[in-house]
């Protein structure tokens, strides 16, 4: 059984600020084309922003699944779609708070580390410390 649409939304929110701010604040100085923490954090809370629509539409889409859920691969596959749609939208200059563009190489290793290491976190350690995570949408009842 997996977390309720509330449960995931919020686990979305927690890891992205929380895990993602970490890795995107000791990150930032490394990325290629020299990118500030106003570009990078706005990047993120993007993929934030955009993360919790997605859920809507993957909720609804897993309606239409047997089990009313998706594989753990696909998990993981979701970055591209998540992946192209922040790309298109930031090239398109329709990100508030973004002066310039942001360079592809700088958001692909930012957007890429951030995702495969929250999934890796979500679908390994977190199953383990956070049990009732997994059960009942992580309600204690």
């Amino acid at each position: 059984m997996l977390p309720t649409l509330n449960g995931r939304i919020q686990t979305r929110i927690f890891m992205l600020v929380v895990m993602g701010g970490l890795i995107t604040l000791v990150i930032t100085p490394v990325l290629p084309g020299d990118p500030d923490y106003a570009m990078t954090y706005t990047v993120l809370a993007t993929v934030l922003v955009l993360g919790i629509l997605w859920e809507l539409v993957y909720h609804g889409l897993m309606q239409w699944r047997w089990e009313k859920d998706w594989p753990t691969l696909f998990g993981l596959l979701n970055a591209i779609n998540e992946g192209l749609l922040v790309w298109v939208l930031l090239e398109l200059g329709v990100v508030p708070g973004l002066d310039s563009g942001v360079p592809l190489s700088t958001f692909l290793v930012m957007f890429l580390v951030i995702w495969v290491s929250i999934w890796i976190w979500t679908n390994g350690p977190m199953r383990i410390f956070n049990v009732r995570w997994r059960f009942f949408g992580g309600r204690l009842v």
